[in-house]
């Protein structure tokens, strides 16, 4: 299995380096403290056609796969934009796959082109306090009214909702108890976000400040039913279908990050001097950047191996699961050592690596935590009883 990037690949990272070479590590520390939005970056992202990428070329999508989406991801963060510069574009890539693969035609001409040309700006919202990721336990409610939904509750760490015009909104059309299975009574709806009738309240965080986390308190929503995806009650079903390539994406983000954050350490190690000679030199310092180098690289194959089966319409849950997994932690071990490795200036904002060790927690956390990654591999691979 050969996963050296073809031409077309190797045309997507050097012509998205090329637009990310426009916004230096001093631009990401500024937005890092001001928590302004990357707008300019975005733009440039937009008008470069890379965000819809993984989009149908009928609705002016370039009609690619997972795997070249991984290339324009990874690059973003490799560059030095790190979580800041992905996670600002990173939605719009994956998100839409609901639509794309259960919306109608209708439905996709009406909403796809804007997403692609960023007419539009969306957010995604699942998770609610009560819940966290036992999403069965979803409380907030779409009660049908004749044509239209009327939407109440409460959603967290939803993000980008300070810019967006729409949302991609689970909410349960049936009670719990209305249903043998919890997830089958949730359903799916992409729709206006009217802050007549939700309120958007920021979350300070540890990092990636430029990209707004926010709680979301939705009082009386009206949704039309032409904005319900698919069949009411299978909404949880349609984006599990979209795990996987989030997945693949923020893992691939993840070594991106990671080697960013290398590169930058190997880098003062060749030219801080000490006791006479720089301290590149020293075995405590070469071994584990060494092994960060291994680390990263292993994790990379196991997205690359992960989105080519994605791509090839083969299983690839575990392969995907396992991709973020290694590399989030890969990328955190790069991201500690890059600090270590500068010594006091690793704490200096002015050296970068602080913020990577800052915004790399993402991907350690977020869309799936590390153990209930470590759960599912024990089930579906390795055949051990169900544990939660």
């Amino acid at each position: 299995m050969d996963f050296t990037l073809n031409d077309t690949q190797v045309e997507i990272r050097d012509a998205v380096a090329k637009v990310c070479a426009a916004y230096d590590l001093d631009y990401w520390l500024d937005h890092d403290r001001t928590g302004e939005f990357p707008a300019d970056f975005v733009k440039d992202m937009t008008e470069a056609g890379w965000i819809g990428i993984a989009m149908p070329e009928a609705h002016g999508g370039a009609g690619l796969g997972v795997l070249e989406a991984v290339v324009l991801m990874q690059t973003v963060a490799e560059s030095g934009a790190g979580f800041s510069g992905a996670s600002a574009i990173h939605l719009n890539i994956f998100g839409p796959n609901p639509i794309v693969v259960h919306g109608s035609d209708e439905q996709k001409e009406r909403w796809l082109p804007r997403l692609v040309s960023g007419q539009d700006r969306t957010c995604f919202s699942v998770t609610e306090p009560n819940s966290g990721l036992d999403t069965g336990s979803i409380e907030t409610r779409a009660v049908r009214d004749g044509a239209r939904f009327i939407v109440n509750g409460r959603k967290v760490f939803t993000s980008g909702a300070q810019r967006a015009n729409k949302i991609l909104l689970l909410a349960r059309t049936k009670l719990r108890e209305e249903t043998p299975n919890p997830l089958d009574g949730l359903s799916l709806f992409y729709t206006d976000l009217d802050r007549d009738y939700v309120e958007v309240r920021e979350i300070e965080k540890m990092g990636r400040k430029a990209v707004d986390t926010n709680m979301l308190f939705i009082d009386g929503l009206e949704i039309p039913e032409e904005d319900l995806i698919g069949e009411e009650g299978k909404g949880f079903r349609y984006l599990l279908e979209g795990f996987n390539p989030e997945r693949i994406l923020v893992g691939a983000e993840a070594v991106g990050l990671g080697r960013v954050a290398l590169q930058r350490a190997a880098t003062y190690a060749s030219e801080r001097v000490v006791f006479g000679r720089p301290i590149g030199q020293n075995q405590g310092i070469q071994h584990p950047l060494a092994a960060s180098w291994a680390e990263l690289e292993a994790a990379n194959l196991m997205v690359l191996k992960a989105a080519a089966l994605y791509d090839a319409g083969q299983s690839c849950g575990a392969e995907a699961n396992a991709a973020k997994y290694l590399a989030a932690e890969a990328a955190f071990r790069a991201c500690e050592r890059a600090v270590m490795s500068h010594g006091g200036m690793g704490y200096a904002k002015e050296y970068h690596v602080e913020r990577f060790m800052r915004e790399v927690f993402i991907a350690r956390i977020a869309p799936v935590s590390r153990e209930l990654i470590l759960s599912f591999i024990a089930e579906r691979v390795l055949g051990l009883p169900k544990s939660y």
